[in-house]
């Protein structure tokens, strides 16, 4: 697990000096952006040119510096509509050339306004391609970035010793082994309406679930029940549901044993299923296959995944440094049937989705309601409604 903290938000806070410290050692010196003060987390890239404001309000970024690779950010503002949860979960932000004034007919306030009124402690100013090299070829890493205060020295030198700020980043805890979902998942049960008529219902577990992801189930005539990641099997059958539905999210899949003994509940009883991301993971351990952590990871609206099933070649949503473990050139034998490789990753051969072939249940790694796009796994929603609809049939 890793660990943040908020900063201070203040119009005296442009142009103070900051620096992002990595637990290798390097550091990159730049200007503050958003609050002021301090903040830990895992540093990752992300790749993608838009869509900045559904990444800083996904879930599964929670407890991650977030290293943007497009060079400028900030262009269209921040508005209203476009957040996927209820804050900012990233733990800080780092942009290489901030936009000055915002230019979008729906933006209310900057992006640096909001990343300040939230107390996300970002920097900007630093040669992100740099840093992006630097994070492919020794792997995502514990950081800390400082700015304001508390970069003053004790001596009165005006910055803290690198060694100091070192020892501070390196302290952390690591992602690996860090038990995140239950903290962004909602506390309470809600119900997200079926548009138009309703055709089916469906239990949701949130995890980190985006607030697009019910939204596309509910176009489709769905009426979801989005659950506490602690729900039960009693309280997961209690609303009827005609499918059961895991959620994105984050931290280390090896940790979630509850989600796991739920979706082996959900199975056995051959609900059909479908699993985005961690969900996608957590089939995965359900099935019997082991997770492990990648070097750096996916994350970004561009990445090639190839649907095996069809041959096609989607362009995708992705943010998981997390994959499954499951061999990619045989079916495998599992407790709940046959069980293949559906989805892979063309860049790195990684799993990116998973089928049964025994009874009606898939999942795959990426995230199919792409809000900020792209749309070409848009279809994976039909597909579940297909395998329910076969069930009812």
């Amino acid at each position: 697990m890793t660990t943040s903290t908020r900063g201070s938000s203040s119009p005296r806070n442009k142009g103070l000096p900051a620096v992002l410290v990595l637990e290798d050692g390097r550091t990159f010196r730049g200007r503050a952006y958003g609050a002021v003060g301090e903040t830990f987390g895992e540093a990752v890239f992300s790749t993608g040119m838009t869509g900045y404001q559904e990444t800083l309000t996904d879930p599964s970024y929670d407890r991650q510096i977030v290293v943007a690779t497009a060079p400028q950010i900030g262009n269209t503002g921040w508005n209203d509509e476009d957040d996927e949860s209820a804050r900012i979960w990233v733990s800080g932000y780092v942009v290489r050339d901030p936009a000055r004034v915002p230019s979008n007919w729906r933006a209310k306030r900057s992006l640096d306004a909001e990343l300040e009124r939230q107390g996300v402690v970002g920097i900007s100013g630093i040669d992100t391609r740099a840093l992006t090299r630097h994070l492919r070829e020794r792997g995502a890493m514990r950081a800390g970035i400082f700015s304001g205060a508390v970069l003053d020295s004790a001596s009165g030198a005006g910055i803290a010793a690198d060694s100091e700020l070192l020892a501070r980043v390196q302290a952390q805890p690591h992602m690996k082994g860090a038990s995140l979902y239950e903290e962004v998942a909602t506390q309470e049960a809600y119900v997200v309406p079926a548009i138009g008529e309703k055709r089916f219902t469906v239990a949701a577990i949130d995890l980190g679930i985006k607030g697009m992801t019910p939204n596309r189930m509910a176009e489709r005539g769905i009426e979801v029940h989005v659950l506490p990641a602690t729900a039960t099997a009693d309280e997961v059958y209690a609303v009827n549901p005609d499918g059961v539905f895991f959620s994105n999210g984050p931290g280390d899949p090896a940790t979630a044993d509850g989600p796991v003994a739920l979706m082996s509940a959900v199975l056995e009883r051959k609900t059909p299923l479908f699993g985005i991301c961690f969900g996608n993971q957590i089939l995965g351990r359900a099935l019997g296959f082991g997770t492990y952590k990648l070097k750096y990871g996916h994350r970004g609206i561009n990445q090639p995944v190839q649907d095996r099933t069809t041959g096609k070649v989607e362009v995708t949503a992705h943010n998981h440094g997390f994959a499954v473990d499951a061999p990619l050139d045989k079916v495998s034998e599992t407790r709940f049937g046959r069980a293949e490789v559906s989805h892979v990753c063309l860049n790195d051969d990684v799993v990116e989705g998973l089928r049964l072939l025994d009874q009606p249940a898939f999942s795959v790694q990426y995230h199919p309601e792409a809000a900020a796009g792209p749309h070409d796994a848009a279809y994976l929603f039909d597909r579940f409604v297909s395998l329910m609809e076969g069930q009812r049939a």
